[in-house]
């Protein structure tokens, strides 16, 4: 019994050596080795693989009771917080071939923190043999849609994905089954191409169960990074092609009447049972410059498309909704910009987006008499710096300050920028 706890320890302390794939869709590449002269002792444990992070932090808002995207709001008496925003533990199964290609993946990664333990990820991965072209994923995992989503928390240099893509895909993952075509062979012709193809439930992470039998469609198609001398180049384009059942005859859609444009509503009978549009567009591209210092590195993504909501909201719904459906127009965008000081050590990060929930409308057209828009078409967008020192390849410490701008309306509370700017601490371990 005491040498068998013993390997296990060992098994384990090794595995833990490896890291958390760099994007929620990949396979890490370290799963496939294990060191010859530790194979004999360890072969009965060397298919699992260990890893994880843990990031807690502090923060101080501008104002008490502030609304943030950024770990959630403030409490009403409170404008500075210690919190842990992350601790993950990610365990990984994988069965290889003889010649050390990935034949099926099992995957499961839970989520502790003072607010609750919360599974992430529950899936399996089986992988086509003959050709190493193909994948087939079902459970629990991330929607194949944009960069930054996909981007692992663990390795992304901001403190959180961006206000549009918390809204319209929060917890980044849900319950589906996806197809990916994605050579693995280092000979192959298209090893720079990857394309995912995925049908989901829709609800994500927000909802118990299933609540319509409307599936969304997602895609993406990624170019893998592709070397020009100093230089790599990488993109993708994206889609999500679903929506939601409607469960009213109230439906509302921009329009214009007398001379206003306003929310018009639809009282139809037909309007129950229909689908409400949820449709989605996105474009990215990366580009890295190489040199003493490291690296210098740009990205760019933009989102358009049709977001069904409620009055006050347009995140997506956990339950089936009862109430009116407003039906809108949105884009929004993400642009980082890395570079690092000296050595690898030292990064300066500038980070700008923004989200527009409602591109029919703006300013103070928002709150005006009859119209019916509401804090759910204001625009937003976030200015973030920040610096981070990576103590060595498992430890960072991070220090972001966000400037948040929302639009000046006519709404009450909205007639300026509210004092919502944040500055953030973070200390990040890594396994």
């Amino acid at each position: 019994m005491a040498k068998r706890l013993l390997l296990f320890i060992v098994s384990v302390h090794l595995t833990i050596f490896g890291y958390s794939q760099r994007y929620l869709s990949d396979l890490d590449s370290s799963l496939l080795y294990l060191n010859d002269t530790v194979r004999p002792l360890l072969k009965r444990f060397e298919n699992l693989h260990f890893s994880g992070y843990i990031q807690p932090q502090f923060q101080v808002a501008q104002s008490k009771g502030a609304k943030s995207f950024n770990g959630g709001d403030f409490s009403p008496s409170s404008n500075n917080r210690f919190m842990l925003r992350r601790a993950r533990l990610k365990l990984d199964y994988l069965l290889a071939t003889t010649d050390n290609y990935p034949q099926a993946l099992f995957t499961f990664q839970i989520d502790a923190t003072e607010r609750g333990v919360n599974v992430r990820d529950m899936f399996i991965r089986l992988y086509e043999t003959k050709g190493h072209n193909f994948s087939l994923t079902a459970g629990l995992f991330a929607r194949p849609f944009g960069y930054e989503v996909n981007l692992s928390s663990a390795y992304r240099e901001t403190p959180e994905r961006g206000r549009m893509s918390q809204t319209l895909m929060p917890t980044e993952r849900d319950i589906g089954m996806m197809m990916t075509y994605e050579p693995l062979r280092h000979n192959a012709k298209n090893k720079f191409i990857k394309w995912d193809v995925g049908i989901f439930n829709g609800e994500g992470l927000s909802g118990p169960v299933e609540f319509d039998s409307h599936k969304d469609l997602i895609s993406r198609i990624t170019v893998k990074p592709i070397s020009l001398k100093k230089f790599e180049v990488s993109g993708g384009l994206s889609l999500l092609y679903g929506g939601w059942l409607q469960n009213t005859t109230n439906v509302y859609q921009m329009g214009d009447l007398n001379g206003h444009k306003t929310f018009i509503i639809d009282s139809s009978m037909s309007n129950i049972g229909e689908i409400a549009p949820r449709h989605y567009y996105g474009a990215d591209v990366q580009m890295i410059y190489h040199h003493a210092w490291g690296k210098t590195e740009w990205r760019a993504e933009y989102w358009q498309g049709k977001q069904p909501g409620s009055a006050t909201t347009t995140v997506n719904p956990g339950t089936l909704p009862s109430s009116p459906v407003y039906r809108r127009n949105f884009n929004g965008a993400f642009f980082y910009f890395l570079q690092n000081i000296v050595n690898k050590k030292n990064q300066l990060m500038i980070k700008y987006d923004w989200y527009d929930p409602n591109t029919k409308v703006s300013g103070k057209e928002i709150g005006d008499s009859n119209t019916n828009l509401t804090v759910a078409d204001i625009k937003y967008s976030t200015l973030g710096i920040g610096y981070a020192y990576y103590i060595n390849e498992h430890v960072k410490v991070l220090a972001y300050y966000e400037f948040v701008k929302n639009e000046s309306t006519q709404l009450t509370n909205y007639l300026s920028d509210q004092k919502d700017n944040l500055f953030t601490l973070r200390f990040q371990f890594r396994f």
